[in-house]
């Protein structure tokens, strides 16, 4: 299974540093884009690996948060 993404990157000194925008927690960099964009489809993995899987019971609410 394939999904697309949007990965925000930018520089930091000599290395390009980037996320995923759809997926919080998914950062990575690399001394290239190339090896960014490489390291960030090896972090996205390891976090999805990482997921437990919800409960069926589950249910969702929105909720309204002021600053």
């Amino acid at each position: 299974m394939s999904s697309r993404f949007t990965l925000d990157y930018w520089r930091d000194g000599e290395w390009f540093v980037g996320r995923l925008r759809e997926v919080p927690g998914v950062f990575s960099q690399g001394e290239s884009l190339s090896d960014l964009e490489d390291n960030i489809k090896d972090a996205y993995k390891l976090v999805m690996a990482d997921q437990k899987p919800v409960r069926r019971a589950a249910k969702s609410k929105k909720v309204l948060i002021t600053a």
